[in-house]
């Protein structure tokens, strides 16, 4: 027989006290287990509108029982449970509970994404995010980021790839684009990461195929409504610029230089970008580099190989778009030189860092002006010469598909450094255009010459501490 009690509340603090009772009552056996989760999942429904309609009340509605006796003694069967809630429930205020839940428990122990992921979490995700995109916007929001965090943290299995449809990528960029007045909406960025994670997983899937994998890679569905739409969805190019320019989080980073890999060496979308984007997106590499201890030359060569098609394939390619040419060339050279500055701030040089330095001054824009400057600079800071057939390497690919870092590691930071930055700018490198890491503010971003501009982006799950 079903748990059934009947309650009647006077006020919220009566609610938070009931809540406390429900989650901890005395549970022995599945059957006492089950009728506590679904009293927990009934009583928090029914006061949803009236209790919580903050993203607040929603973590400590979460909490409430992820801090549980019940869910602390029984935490495998509890996670079962309520995944089996999220692939069964349609009720939209239950559904943001349950995804609630999964989410604020997955973020602390990452069996429960695997669990979900075991379970067919990710096909009902799918199914999810499209069913409930206009009907709930803070459960959207909340689907989303549940599928960015299960699938950023484990590989996907290919049978789950083949259902993302074009029409789920299209309805993503759609989102972007219908908020585009408003940079600061937090809705962009639970949609821009999905986005990005799911890029990821289909460049894992083309270039280690699972042993399940018997016919040709996936296509890449990111980058293929990209190639045939990407003129109508440019807002989603100007904040993946815009997130970059403020994540310090290493395996964000990673996410955003994987789809720029792509898009810079992916002949339909090498003018995917506004110029003056791409302006910006060259002052934030810049800076970035610089900005890296020697510790991070992983980091550092993702942004090498990135750099190199960007320069290249771009229309930063043409005369009348050169950008920061002078700039790049001393950050380049110092990178690679074995005394003076470039010694003191990026140590010692490793020959990986050396060959993809090569291959970046090889861009013919680089070259061609003011020839007897470069020579002297690679004559002071290079001290090798330009190996003339440097081109790209067929490995690069691999090696940015494969590189990860597990989430919430921050990337280190030289910009804390008042020394070094110090150094910095007596070699002129530094510019009035870029300015230290540091908290996060970033690259100055302005409006581009059509008026798209790029402004701040916040998390859309900031809740005491939750970012």
């Amino acid at each position: 027989m079903e748990f059934e009690v009947s309650y009647s509340l006077d006020n919220e603090q009566q609610f938070w006290d009931e809540l406390e009772e429900i989650v901890s009552a005395s549970c022995k056996t599945h059957e006492l287990i089950d009728n506590t989760l679904r009293a927990y999942l009934r009583f928090t429904t029914n006061y949803k509108e009236e209790y919580l309609q903050s993203e607040y009340a929603i973590a400590r509605c979460s909490y409430k029982l992820l801090e549980s006796a019940v869910f602390k003694a029984h935490q495998d069967y509890v996670r079962r449970q309520i995944i089996y809630g999220l692939l069964q429930e349609d009720t939209t205020a239950t559904l943001h509970l349950i995804a609630a839940f999964l989410l604020f428990d997955g973020r602390q122990h990452e069996e429960t994404f695997e669990m979900m992921n075991t379970e067919g979490g990710f096909s009902r995700l799918l199914d999810l995010v499209q069913a409930k995109q206009y009907e709930d916007t803070a459960l959207h929001r909340m689907l989303l980021e549940l599928l960015y965090e299960m699938s950023r943290i484990q590989r996907l299995q290919t049978e789950d790839l083949v259902l993302i449809e074009d029409d789920f990528i299209i309805n993503l960029l759609q989102v972007i684009e219908s908020l585009s007045d408003d940079v600061n909406d937090p809705y962009h960025y639970p949609v821009i990461r999905v986005l990005l994670v799911l890029n990821e997983q289909y460049m894992v899937s083309a270039h280690d195929p699972g042993p399940s994998q018997t016919h040709r890679p996936l296509p890449n569905k990111v980058i293929k409504v990209l190639c045939e739409s990407g003129s109508i969805y440019k807002t989603f190019g100007e904040n993946i610029i815009l997130v970059l320019n403020r994540e310090s989080e290493t395996s964000l980073q990673l996410l955003i230089l994987k789809l720029l890999y792509l898009l810079f060496t992916t002949t339909a979308t090498y003018e995917y970008f506004y110029t003056n984007d791409l302006h910006v997106l060259v002052d934030v590499m810049i800076r970035n580099l610089l900005d890296l201890p020697l510790t991070s030359s992983a980091l550092r060569h993702t942004y090498l190989r990135v750099l190199y098609p960007l320069l290249a394939h771009t229309q930063l390619r043409n005369p009348e778009c050169h950008y920061k040419r002078e700039e790049l060339l001393k950050v380049l050279y110092m990178m690679t030189s074995s005394s003076g500055a470039g010694m003191m701030h990026f140590g010692g040089v490793d020959e990986t860092t050396k060959r993809l330095v090569s291959r970046c001054v090889q861009v013919p824009w680089l070259r061609d002006a003011e020839e007897q400057q470069e020579k002297e600079l690679q004559k002071k800071f290079l001290g090798i010469g330009i190996n003339a057939r440097a081109g790209e390497s067929s490995l690069s690919v691999m090696e940015i598909a494969s590189h990860k870092e597990k989430p919430g590691v921050q990337t280190p930071s030289l910009g804390r450094d008042e020394g070094k930055v110090a150094a910095m700018k007596d070699t002129g490198i530094v510019t009035s255009n870029i300015i230290d890491h540091g908290v996060g503010d970033g690259v100055p971003l302005g409006d581009d010459q059509d008026g798209h501009g790029l402004g701040e982006l916040k998390s859309p799950f900031e809740v005491e501490g939750e970012a």
